[in-house]
């Protein structure tokens, strides 16, 4: 299986600001998303809800690669 990598902006805005976000919660959350939308610029989002962080749902945002992670957040609005 092929690794993950992260943008720029995952480095220096999504880590630095979310601290209760790692990269491993985020490649967990892509690998056991539990729901997967294309965003219209190819863009992939994947949801997970996550125990450790008191059962909140959480938004990862990858490239069209499903590889490279771009935004990850605690996604309040989402229903599964």
């Amino acid at each position: 299986m092929a690794s993950f990598s992260f943008t720029d902006h995952f480095e220096d805005e999504v880590l630095p600001n979310r601290p209760y976000l790692t990269r491993e919660i985020c490649i967990r959350v892509v690998k056991g998303a539990i729901r997967i939308e294309i965003q219209s610029n190819g863009w992939v989002r994947f949801w997970a809800i996550l125990a450790e962080l008191d059962g909140r749902a959480v938004r990862v945002v990858t490239l069209p690669d499903r590889r490279t992670i771009h935004t990850a957040f605690i996604d309040r609005g989402f229903r599964p």
